[in-house]
């Protein structure tokens, strides 16, 4: 017989085994022995509960109680799940470039949060401090159709309500690839402004390096979400270099200026994407900026201390410069040491490695055909400044921390990814052409691996316990995983389903490049070598013929 004794005021139950058969006399005093011990528990439960601190007591809400017979293994009963995540738990935040939607995922893979746009990612996505988003948004402009295209800047309150927006694009500039938030609640923004041939030459450009008859160089802009103001911006256009024509502005020796950008610096195909950042960090001790150059293959460093018609004068120019001295005649290729990288960020304080540089090398697949994360100690003097020997190319010589996979070649992400210094000392790395994040100790060991499947421009890891999740109801959710192309391909392998256009693979190949430069993706064939155009409204790498 089973006899259930309910628990008042704790929603269980205590439960009782009466066994009978043979041997009634036995069980009967069983069952009386029984029924002591239950009503012992019982009323030790109740006095508890008079005190106040039935929290204490040895018997949970969840507890079964039970006797059994002498011949059966004792039953264990199982706590509930919990819904919210333990205290410390990883979470991960990050927007799927093909996708309207953003998550933040449990270490499983399961989505314990959804915001939803309009707007596919263009392309970086932030967890402000009142806990609301900060996302960027890919809109279509006439002009600017290069990879990393953004345009609009949207904070998104938990229940997916915009609740403050910025447009950037139309036919003279547009918001790219990253933002930062600044302390003060303003943002930097990266954008492409457009420059006509005509200008281009007259700044010092080679006619013959004028794919298309424009250029774009970037420009920062710092915006103030009180008014929708633009307080503060910096032009590449205003720290140009050529020693091409004389006659032409901004003539002088490229190697006796580190200060200054070469306007005819290419390091593929001309095109008008002519550098291509796709990262900012702003350091608020030293005032300064961090831009990561894809299409130089350095890092740049500007000071962020000055007035916008200071930054367009000297004082704007570049206080430091690293990864490819190529660049300012100051190497060779083999000094090269970053490959198209990204995500370039200063480490924060009380973090190993405070104050360095970490960044998301890339490589490239005619050249370096293997990704790694590299640390780099900028010489940075007291004064903010950077120490440079004439003739020579800023240091160090080498970075001071390098991750780089066993088989270098297992680890190649050729466009988008990044890279973020964990408070242990460990790196989560986002391998995002394949929308790989794993997360490796300071010696290179694998500790933490999610295959999402499809390209994602960055990943962020967030305590569960963070302040900025406190008014989300996190909850377990579907398991993320990109959905399958045809044949059972993950995404971004084959032909999107009722599509007649070009493979996503070629698509994907242009996602981070400009109309023009050259690209390459695989194909059941082998590789195949092209140049991105703009094939029914989408960058799409076309084979040459």
């Amino acid at each position: 017989m089973l006899l259930r004794l309910p628990v008042a005021g704790h929603g269980g139950v205590i439960v009782i085994i009466i066994c009978k058969g043979e041997g009634q006399k036995e069980h009967t005093m069983h069952t009386k022995k029984l029924l002591l011990i239950t009503i012992t528990l019982i009323t030790t439960l109740a006095c508890s509960l008079v005190s106040g601190v039935a929290e204490q007591t040895e018997i949970s809400p969840t507890t079964t109680v039970a006797a059994i017979s002498a011949d059966e293994p004792p039953a264990v009963s199982q706590p509930e799940s919990q819904a919210q995540p333990a205290s410390g738990e990883a979470l991960y935040l990050f927007a799927p470039n093909h996708s309207t939607d953003t998550y933040l995922m449990n270490s499983e893979g399961a989505a314990m949060y959804t915001w939803t746009s309009v707007y596919n990612p263009g392309n970086a996505v932030y967890l402000l401090e009142n806990g609301n988003l900060l996302r960027t948004g890919t809109v279509k402009t006439d002009v600017f159709d290069a990879g990393g295209s953004g345009g609009i800047v949207q904070e998104i309150a938990p229940d997916s309500s915009v609740v403050w927006e910025y447009r950037y694009a139309d036919d003279q500039a547009q918001q790219h690839h990253d933002i930062e938030q600044m302390p003060d609640g303003n943002i930097l923004m990266i954008a492409w402004e457009y420059k006509t041939r005509a200008e281009a030459i007259a700044a010092g450009r080679e006619p013959g390096l004028l794919k298309g008859g424009e250029l774009w160089p970037d420009h920062v802009i710092e915006v103030d979400p009180a008014t929708n103001e633009i307080v503060w911006e910096w032009h590449i256009w205003d720290h140009l270099v050529q020693d091409h024509d004389p006659a032409q502005a901004n003539y002088g020796m490229v190697t006796e200026h580190p200060e200054l950008i070469n306007i005819n610096f290419i390091s593929r195909q001309a095109a008008a994407d002519w550098n291509h950042i796709n990262s900012i960090d702003y350091n608020a001790e030293l005032d300064q900026i961090v831009l990561s150059v894809h299409n130089f293959s350095e890092i740049w460093i500007i000071d962020h201390g000055t007035t916008t018609e200071e930054a367009g004068g000297a004082a704007g120019d570049l206080l430091y410069r690293w990864g490819n001295p190529q660049t300012y005649d100051a190497g060779t290729a083999a000094d090269q040491q970053f490959y198209v990288q990204h995500d370039a960020q200063w480490i924060p304080s009380d973090y190993p490695g405070e104050g360095n540089i970490l960044v998301f090398n890339n490589g490239e697949k005619r050249s370096r055909s293997y990704s790694s994360i590299d640390e780099i100690t900028p010489p940075l003097n007291p004064d903010g400044s950077y120490t440079l020997t004439s003739g020579s190319a800023y240091g160090p010589e080498a970075p001071v921390w390098t991750y780089v996979a066993e088989n270098p070649a297992d680890f190649f992400a050729d466009h988008i990814s990044g890279a973020q210094r964990l408070p242990n000392g460990n790196t989560l790395i986002c391998s995002g052409t394949d929308g790989v994040f794993f997360e490796v100790t300071p010696e290179g060991e694998v500790v933490w691996r999610y295959d999402y499947g499809r390209d994602v421009f960055r990943v962020m890891k967030i305590s569960a316990d963070d302040p900025r999740l406190a008014g989300l109801n996190l909850q377990p959710g579907e398991t993320l995983k990109a959905e399958s192309g045809p044949n059972g391909q993950p995404s971004g392998t084959g032909q999107p389903p009722g599509n007649n256009g070009p493979p996503q693979r070629a698509r994907d190949a242009c996602a981070d490049l400009a109309v023009g430069a050259a690209c390459s993706f695989e194909n059941p064939k082998g590789t195949v070598s092209g140049s991105c155009q703009s094939i029914q409204g989408q960058l799409t790498c076309v084979p040459e013929k």
